[in-house]
């Protein structure tokens, strides 16, 4: 493994396409861990709220919103073999983006992968064409139609969740297998992944997240509030829920739908996330509800640990995403739900108004031979500032992720479209480590059906605590 802590050169320039709340955090961390200089780096946003930033670290800065239309000639005069794209927009096409990476040998990350501005909730598109299965596949498909065996590297949806969680799963499995006694070596390929995945007996994957972040001050009606992006939050609410789909369950959701191509590891909900929750837990608060809002690794995750045919899977563990987010943020959904889905115009990323809190993003497999095992990162607000310059707990974690990904792409200039789960597990934890808090792994003997015989009568499976009628809410 290469050492991530050294400083790997930047051979060209850097767009940085978006530059809110995680383009900004960022920025500080890019000049620690790349070779690069000022002048070889342009950040371009919508607006002019990052100028000032920009200015301090002595980059390029410009005021544009890509569309359709213009995005092919702006990308052109910026942009040329042996580039770096790094796309932290919102409302501008993924996909689109890596077609021109790949087709003028431009290198490229993303956080996650987006549609073209209201698509998330465009009546005229299928619920289908709106989840991020399908943006996934098409952006995967452009490997077959570069015509090279391997392009420009690009490397999908690489930020703390989808992103870093993949890695956490590894080092997860990892660590379940050590405490129980088995010997096994770092898997070094995909089937190997998953047969130790299958070993171990994980059937349910969450990646489970409780953001107790509070900024002063507090969110006042008529105000959406988040910790991070307010329209890629709002964005991924409103996409219909998604969740990969496990080869141990027994009921498949009366309101569920499965894809008609594609890697077959995932289905969707008629309901967007901000409509659906489940039960899932986490170390500090334990218990809690969460939403089931779509994320790549859901299906990203679901995918690389299937064996056997897709549409028939020897084995397969349910993957989601189960997110608590903020208590202003959580207050900015309730009432974002009365509006029926109706964004308000006032919106507000908190950073330096937070006083208190910590963001706790971990993964959950459960299952195994000792029910719950949680392994991931807890970020608290006064570490943040110690450790990093313009930053919340949320976004450190996105932004390390991002550098660790670059980084290695620089050193992997030429692997074509990859997912998250491609990269080294151990180089990415390696590089991350130092932002990621108190990193710790937590076994559990939580199951969603914990004091609930006597409260809810809804009908449960009690045969066997992991199956998914049992997580979510009804």
């Amino acid at each position: 493994m290469d050492s991530p802590t050294e400083k790997v050169p930047l051979p060209g320039r850097m767009l940085l396409l978006g530059f809110g709340a995680l383009g900004q955090g960022v920025l500080p961390l890019l000049f620690r861990h790349l070779d690069l200089r000022p002048t070889q780096v342009v950040a371009c946003a919508p607006d002019p709220s990052g100028r000032a930033l920009a200015v301090e670290y002595g980059i390029g800065f410009e005021i544009a919103a890509l569309t359709r239309d213009n995005y092919g000639d702006f990308l052109s005069a910026r942009l040329a073999p042996g580039d770096f794209l790094v796309n932290l927009s919102v409302d501008v096409s993924s996909v689109a983006l890596i077609a021109f990476c790949q087709q003028h040998g431009v290198l490229y990350i993303d956080t996650c992968i987006e549609p073209w501005a209201d698509a998330y909730v465009d009546a005229a598109r299928s619920v289908a064409e709106r989840s991020n299965y399908a943006l996934r596949e098409a952006a995967l498909a452009l490997n077959a139609n570069s015509g090279q065996r391997r392009g420009p590297t690009a490397v999908l949806t690489h930020g703390a969740n989808p992103g870093l969680v993949s890695h956490l799963v590894k080092q997860a499995l990892m660590d379940i297998a050590r405490d129980h006694e088995l010997k096994v070596a770092p898997p070094e390929s995909r089937g190997d992944w998953a047969a130790l995945a299958r070993r171990l007996g994980v059937q349910a994957i969450h990646i489970a997240e409780r953001d107790t972040q509070q900024a002063e001050p507090r969110r006042v009606a008529g105000e959406f509030v988040n910790t991070w992006s307010v329209d890629g939050f709002a964005g991924e609410g409103r996409q219909p829920s998604e969740l990969g789909w496990g080869s141990h369950e027994r009921h498949f959701p009366a309101d569920a739908h499965r894809h008609a191509g594609g890697c077959g590891a995932a289905i969707y909900l008629e309901r967007p996330g901000f409509a659906t929750q489940l039960r899932s837990w986490t170390p500090s608060h334990g218990a809690m509800h969460a939403f089931l809002v779509t994320h790549g690794e859901s299906i990203s995750i679901a995918d690389y640990l299937t064996i056997g045919p897709p549409e028939s899977p020897q084995y397969r563990p349910t993957v989601c995403y189960a997110y608590h987010p903020c208590d202003d943020a959580l207050l900015s959904i309730q009432e974002l739900a009365g509006r029926n889905w109706v964004m308000p115009t006032r919106k507000r990323v908190v950073k330096d108004e937070i006083v208190s809190g910590f963001d706790e993003l971990g993964v959950l497999l459960m299952g195994h031979a000792s029910g719950a095992y949680w392994y991931g990162s807890r970020l608290g607000i006064d570490e943040v500032r110690r450790l990093c310059p313009h930053n919340s707990a949320t976004t450190l974690q996105v932004a390390v992720s991002v550098v660790a990904a670059i980084a290695w792409a620089l050193r992997n200039p030429a692997q074509g479209i990859v997912d998250p789960e491609a990269l080294p597990y151990d180089f990415v934890l390696a590089f991350a480590r130092p932002y990621l808090g108190e990193l710790l792994g937590v076994y559990s003997q939580w199951t969603p059906l914990q004091g609930r015989g006597l409260l809810f009568p809804e009908d449960t499976d009690t045969r066997d605590s992991w199956q998914f009628k049992n997580f979510r809410v009804a």
